[in-house]
């Protein structure tokens, strides 16, 4: 895990403004952009978690869902080599390359 917070389900990015030394971050998949912010990791941290509850009474008094929906398909960009081996490797196993990037996506899931 790198440069996230968590609670209650949502993640947080972060990041590091050099120039006014303060740590800021956005609420990551939602349909709004709902951001925060702290002088330290403290602050940060109380500043994610209002957030996020005020986020959530916001959705909830709108009637909208918390989190931003899925279709169940996306592209995915990576090398040619790796979609070639990718591309024989599904072939080998006598299942689509949809399968074998579902699977793979699977499994990654699983671990975390």
């Amino acid at each position: 895990m790198k440069d996230v917070l968590r609670y209650n389900d949502f993640i947080g990015s972060v990041h590091f403004g050099a120039e006014d030394e303060c740590f800021f971050g956005k609420i990551e998949g939602i349909d709004d952009l709902v951001t925060f912010e702290g002088r330290d990791v403290v602050e940060l941290k109380k500043a994610f978690h209002e957030a996020v509850e005020d986020y959530i009474g916001l959705c909830r008094k709108a009637g909208k869902p918390l989190y931003k929906s899925c279709k169940g398909s996306f592209n995915v960009r990576m090398t040619a080599e790796l979609h070639q081996k990718a591309a024989r490797k599904s072939a080998l196993l006598g299942i689509s390359l949809n399968q074998l990037v579902q699977r793979a996506v699977e499994k990654e899931v699983r671990e975390s």
